[in-house]
């Protein structure tokens, strides 16, 4: 079994808060994790656990160890009986994890019943580091039965993924539409990766409104789907574009959407960019989840056509990254970079390429992503 990157994190947030949500995106190995911390497990999403665990509540909450509480969306009565067991053992802490495959904003009686008694961990997919073959972790994204640990799961895999999530997953969490818009969906915005979101042209070729549109994109980014990166907001003279970019969270998922065959180069295709681009950034933002490093995430463009895949800011820090996908920068890649630092006061400029050897000298790095990665662990 591969360690996960973030068991040091879960580990560390159980010694400071009596219970731990974990929560991630369907099958990237939330029970796995838990279980190996775990003195009892149970899956509320079975009506027959739910009823042993009523039974044996007392015992359960007494136990010394973390009892795990997979699914925990499925039995929302789960919570306020946790807020008596925790109040009334207040200074205990590591107890329980309660797992889940919905963003707590999406659970609110998570929020109302555990507030200041729990911290929140993000599980992603694996991700570089846990797994070191990059250009395999690209094309068939981070899902551990997905095809990353070998075999020929791609694009099977995703695609019956994908399906589960249209058909059982995501209406039983609230989202109404019929699974056919919802496949539809998931492929437009496949199609739109790394763009600016319009949710009137999505509406229209749905036939939705596009205040209905971007209620169901709120469902997908609640269930770790896709991403909605926000723009940099300042007080600048230029005009700024003020719409997020949309981004699939797992390359594999996206490639399945795209069509991607199973033998096919990644580096052939024309969304190669974009999907590298989503790639990188999740890889980036991953990382730092993991190290439990708060950061405000963004990307900066301008009407006039100055840009920046990703800005991240941390403190005073405020981090310029450019992507791309050549082994070959320019001078011109460079200035540009250096405009858009000068623009928006950066502390630090980075070109992130897929150069075989990197040069971070001062506060302009031209590097590849491996090599980022391990400079800011």
């Amino acid at each position: 079994m591969i360690d996960r990157a973030v068991a040091q994190l879960l580990r560390r947030r159980l010694a400071q808060f009596p219970a731990v949500t974990l929560v991630g995106p369907r099958q990237c190995g939330k029970t796995t994790l838990a279980r190996t911390l775990a003195q009892s497990y149970f899956n509320l999403e079975a009506p027959e656990e739910r009823t042993l665990l009523d039974a044996r509540w007392e015992e359960v909450v007494a136990c010394d160890g973390p009892v795990v509480f997979d699914e925990a969306q499925h039995w929302p009565q789960l919570f306020p009986r946790l807020q008596g067991a925790i109040d009334a053992r207040r200074k205990r802490n590591g107890r329980f994890i309660l797992l889940g495959s919905i963003a707590p904003s999406l659970m609110r009686d998570v929020g109302e019943s555990l507030a200041g008694r729990m911290a929140v961990v993000d599980l992603a997919p694996f991700c570089l580091g846990e797994v070191d073959d990059l250009e395999r972790l690209w094309r068939c994204g981070g899902f551990p039965d997905g095809g990353i640990l070998g075999g020929e799961a791609y694009p099977v895999w995703q695609e019956s993924y994908l399906r589960a999530m249209a058909e059982r997953d995501l209406p039983s969490w609230g989202l109404p539409a019929k699974p056919v818009v919802t496949q539809r969906l998931f492929r437009m915005v496949a199609a739109e990766q790394g763009s600016i979101l319009n949710l009137s042209k999505l509406g229209q070729s749905l036939g939705l409104s596009h205040h209905t549109v971007n209620a169901y994109l709120d469902h997908l980014e609640g269930s770790f789907l896709i991403r909605r990166l926000l723009p940099f907001a300042a007080n600048l003279r230029k005009r700024l574009v003020k719409a997020p970019r949309l981004y699939w969270r797992d390359s594999g998922v996206l490639h399945a959407l795209l069509r991607l065959p199973s033998g096919d180069d990644v580096l052939a295709q024309p969304w190669a960019g974009a999907s590298w681009e989503g790639f990188v950034i999740e890889q980036i933002l991953t990382a730092r989840a993991i190290r439990g490093e708060g950061c405000d995430a963004c990307f900066f463009r301008t009407h006039d056509g100055y840009e920046a895949d990703l800005v991240i800011e941390s403190g005073r820090a405020r981090e310029v990254i450019e992507i791309k996908l050549t082994s070959g920068p320019t001078p011109e890649d460079l200035a540009r970079l250096a405009q858009v630092g000068q623009l928006i006061e950066a502390t630090q400029l980075v070109l992130l390429c897929r150069v075989g050897r990197s040069v971070t000298t001062g506060r302009q790095w031209v590097t590849n992503l491996p090599d980022y990665l391990q400079a800011k662990a």
